[in-house]
C-alpha cells in the first residue's frame, strides 16, 4: 500500500532505501531501492539504521509510514531525522511531525494516507492512482515459470489463498468456504493452484483439497505467480494485497475485518463481505463467477 507514495518520492529524485523485514528485498527486487533488513532486537535494528547513516556522506532523512512510537525512537537513536504523522505521542522524536489528514477520521484509505505523507515532502502531487503496479523482476518471473512447469500448471489457472494468520478481536480471519470452492472450480475444468507461505503447507493442503499445491517460495516469485493467474481469491490477508499490487483479478473475502481503510486497492478488485460477518457461499460464488466472466 506504500507503492504510490514510494513512486512519488522516486519521481522527485529521492534516492530511496527501504527499511523493513528481510523479505522486502525479494518484494522490491525489480527496483533500484536498496533494502535495509531491520530485524532482531531493538539494539540490532538501531545498529542497522545507524550503519546506513554512517555509510552515507550526503544528507539522509527518513519517512515513517508506520504510526508507532517505537519506529520513531529507533530512527532517532539511529541518527536518522524522520518525517511522519503526529501519532502515538511521538512528535518530539520526529524532524517533522505531519498532522493527520482530516479525511483519516472518515473514509480515507491507507494508500491515500501514505501518499499524502509522501506528498508533504514534495509539495504539489497529482491524485493518487487507482491502480497499483508492483514491478516483478525477471529472475522472479523465471522462477515462477519453472515452478509452473514442474507442477504442470498451464495458463488460465486460478489461485486460492485460504490462510489468514492470526485472529482479529478473537475471531478467525479465514473464510471457511475455500475447500468447497476448490472442488467447484476444479469440477468446472479450471486448474486450481495454491502457494503456501512459510510453515503453511499442511494448512493449505487441508483448506483446498482440490488444488495443486506448489512449494513454498519467496514473495517475489509468489507475486509473479499471482500476476500470471486468471483470478485470485483470498482472505483479507497479505496474499490478497500482493495480488492487487500486481494487478491480478482479485476476489477479496471479508468476514471480521473492516474493508474501509485497508481493503486491497485496485480497479481489478472485487470485495465481498465485511466486518459484520462472512458472506454466504452463494454470494461468494456469484462474485467469483463475475470475476471469471471478466477475465
Amino acid at each position: 500500500m506504500c507503492l504510490p507514495a514510494l513512486d512519488l518520492l522516486a519521481a522527485h529524485g529521492f534516492d530511496l532505501r527501504i527499511a523493513g523485514k528481510p523479505w522486502a528485498a525479494a518484494l522490491f527486487a525489480a527496483y533500484p531501492w536498496r533494502p535495509i533488513a531491520v530485524r532482531g532486537n531493538w539494539i540490532e535494528r538501531i545498529d542497522a539504521l545507524r550503519a546506513v547513516r554512517v555509510a552515507r556522506t550526503g544528507h539522509v532523512e527518513g519517512i515513517l509510514f508506520t504510526n508507532s512510537f517505537g519506529t520513531a525512537l529507533e530512527f532517532r537513536l539511529g541518527g536518522i531525522a524522520a518525517t511522519g504523522y503526529a501519532t502515538d505521542a511521538r512528535s518530539w522524536l520526529l524532524r517533522r511531525a505531519v498532522p493527520l489528514p482530516a479525511r483519516w477520521a472518515t473514509d480515507m484509505h491507507t494508500v491515500e494516507y501514505y501518499y499524502t505523507l509522501a506528498a508533504s515532502l514534495v509539495g504539489t502531487a497529482p491524485p493518487v492512482t487507482d491502480k497499483l503496479a508492483l514491478r516483478i523482476s525477471s529472475e522472479a518471473e523465471r522462477r515462477a515459470a519453472s515452478m509452473r512447469r514442474a507442477a504442470s500448471v498451464a495458463d488460465g489457472y486460478v489461485v486460492l489463498c485460504p490462510v489468514a494468520v492470526g485472529l482479529h478481536r478473537g475471531k478467525v480471519k479465514a473464510w471457511s468456504g475455500f475447500a468447497r470452492l476448490s472442488v467447484e472450480l476444479s469440477n468446472r475444468g479450471l486448474q486450481v493452484v495454491a502457494c503456501p507461505g512459510p510453515g503453511e503447507r499442511d494448512a493449505v493442503i487441508r483448506a483446498v483439497p482440490a488444488a495443486t499445491v506448489l512449494p513454498e517460495t519467496d514473495v517475489g516469485t509468489f507475486a509473479a505467480l499471482l500476476a500470471r493467474s486468471r483470478m485470485v481469491v483470498a482472505n483479507d490477508s497479505g496474499p490478497g494485497h500482493l495480488a492487487a499490487a500486481v494487478g491480478a483479478r482479485l476476489v477479496s473475502v471479508f468476514g471480521v475485518t473492516d474493508p474501509l481503510k485497508t481493503r486491497p486497492w485496485g480497479r481489478n478488485v472485487r470485495l465481498i463481505g465485511g466486518a459484520g460477518g462472512w458472506p454466504s457461499w452463494e454470494d461468494v460464488l456469484a462474485c467469483v463467477d463475475e470475476a471469471l466472466g471478466g477475465a
